[in-house]
Formats: structure tokens, sequence, C-alpha cells
């Protein structure tokens, strides 16, 4: 059995920290959403999960708040997807690089993430699942336009490509916020680390296509390949100027977050994040001189959030409690 995209050695390796791909469908019995009652929506979670034998299947409804934040933290599933108030399921394989949420604004959203650069890779695994779904129940489709969607950007292949990018030089300069109307002219768009509607953290983001209705899947696979390249190339030269004419500036930057991280007693999500930010960066270009935790920086940066850190605890936590726990677990790694 593989192991899951955030334990890999490659997520550390380069700015781009994994792939993700997303495919929206419907079925053609059922309404959209929008018109879904709960009889049906609870019919056709039962459906759905009847299919997968390979996955673990649950039901939200009966998840804690902390066990539903972790699946969030671990970008299985959607903000909207734990907002939703109809019957929900989610299917999920043992190594967690594949799941399919049912009910979130489509009827099926199955999600395939791979570590590192890795989009054709997680576009094959998706592919295999919606072949499977597709055996057995008829998808909403229109020869002209496509697979139809809940929201008219989705329609047609109904394909979300994403890479997730550590772009902390970039985001230091002036071009940064020049750049986010200059791809988006493209068809790519840039948000915060759980996606649409979400802020950035420890410098995380999420670089994606927008629209999906008169392309190929592989000519969007490319499109964001080419656009992706050209922000890393951007970041590079941003990183370049920084560490030639700032590199004490930097180092002194990278080895304080070390401290921090090391011997601090309450410590914030934010703060920690942006610290880790800096952890990053000195592993990644050979500046920090201090031994590498066997855990992945970015799966430290997931364990330090709240879904993670009241799970361990076996209980819920206030903001207070989880800062102190936060950096007990940072002292444990970096101390």
């Amino acid at each position: 059995m593989s192991a899951p995209w955030f334990t890999r050695a490659v997520t550390d390796e380069s700015p781009i920290l994994s792939s993700r791909v997303r495919l929206a469908r419907n079925l053609r019995r059922y309404p959209f959403q929008q018109k879904l009652n709960a009889p049906n929506a609870a019919a056709m979670v039962q459906e759905i999960q009847a299919i997968g034998t390979h996955f673990h299947k649950m039901d939200m409804q009966h998840l804690s708040d902390a066990e539903q934040k972790v699946f969030l933290e671990k970008h299985i599933v959607s903000p909207e997807f734990l907002r939703g108030k109809l019957p929900r399921g989610l299917m999920i394989s043992d190594d967690q690089n594949l799941s399919v949420m049912l009910n979130e604004e489509d009827h099926v959203r199955i999600q395939s993430v791979q570590a590192g650069d890795a989009l054709p890779e997680a576009l094959l695994a998706a592919n295999q699942v919606d072949d499977l779904i597709e055996e057995t129940h008829e998808y909403a489709f229109n020869a002209e336009h496509g697979y139809l969607t809940a929201c008219p950007t989705n329609t047609g292949t109904g394909l979300r490509a994403s890479y997730m990018i550590h772009l902390p030089f970039l985001e230091r300069t002036d071009k940064f916020k020049s750049l986010l109307p200059a791809i988006t002219k493209l068809g790519i768009t840039l948000r915060g680390i759980y996606g649409e509607g979400t802020e950035s953290m420890g410098s995380i983001y999420q670089i994606s296509n927008q629209t999906t209705l008169g392309k190929t899947e592989e000519e969007i696979i490319h499109a964001l390949q080419k656009t992706t390249q050209q922000v890393m190339e951007h970041e590079a030269q941003a990183r370049d100027t920084m560490l030639i004419t700032h590199r004490p500036d930097q180092e002194n930057m990278i080895y304080r977050a070390y401290g921090v991280l090391a011997y601090s007693r309450k410590i914030t999500a934010k703060e920690a994040m942006d610290l880790l930010s800096e952890i990053r960066i000195g592993y990644l270009y050979s500046i920090l001189d201090k031994p590498k935790p066997e855990k992945q920086i970015y799966q430290i940066m997931m364990e330090i959030q709240p879904g993670h850190l009241q799970r361990v605890a076996g209980r819920e936590m206030n903001e207070l409690e989880r800062d102190y726990a936060r950096a007990e677990y940072l002292r444990e790694i970096f101390c």
C-alpha cells in the first residue's frame, strides 16, 4: 500500500508540495443539489457508497467537529462540504490519496492527490474511480456541453486541477500582486491553502484552472503546468535576489524561526505556520544546519492545526489550550 501523499519526501524537495485533480459529476436520475431533498440525498449517498468496495465509507453527520476538521486539514474535504445541510457521505482510500465527496456542490466530487509535481498520475487515479461509478450510474451529460454541473464554470470536463505551491519569496515582493491578474487572464487562479474563500498560511497557495468548458483534460493540465512553471520562475528570481542581497537577514530569520519552534511554550497557528515556512526554506536551500525532522514540513504544518491537536488530545480545546499543545508538539520535533 502506498503512503499518504503528505508523508512523502518529495513534498519537501521543490516549491510544489502536491498535485490534485478533482472531477465534478452529477447523476442524471437525481435533481441537482439546489432542488435535492434529504431523502433523495441520503439514497444517492447509499447508492454510490455501495460501489466503492475498496474505500472507507463515512456518514459526515456522525463525525465529531474535530474529526471533520482533520479531513479538511488533510485536504480530503472542502470547507463547503463541511457546511452542507443535506445528508453527505465520504469515501476514502486506504492511503488517503483518493476520496469521493457525496453531496458537496455536486452529487459526486472525485478527488485524487499526489505528492510533488504529478498531475498526470493524479488524473489517471481520478479517472479510474470515475469509470467505476459510470459502470453502474448514468451521469448528467450533454453532447454539446459535456458534464453538467451545479456551477457553470465546472461544466465541460468537470475537471479542476491544482498544485499546492510554496511561494515565500515571491509573496514578499511587489510583483506578487501584479501576478494575480496576469494569471487570471490565462484562466488560472491563485487561492488560499484550503481553496476558494480561504487565506494563505505559511506562504502556501493553491493554483488551479478556472474553467473547463471547451477544453480537453489534457489541455487543462498542460495550461496549468505551463502557468505554474512561470510562477515558479518568478519565485526563483525573487529567491535568488533575496539570498544574494539579503542572505544574512534570511539566515537570521531561519535560525530565529528554529529557535522559537524548539523552545516556545505557547504559539498560535499563524505564527507557527510562518515559522515553519522559514524552516522549509532553510532545508530546501541548504541554509539550515540542523537535523531535518523525520516528518515532512508540510505534514508538521498539517498536524498543528486545530482538528489534529484536538484529535490527539481526545477532547475539544479552546484557542489558548491549542496554543500550548501546539508549542509542546513543536518542541518534541525541533528541540
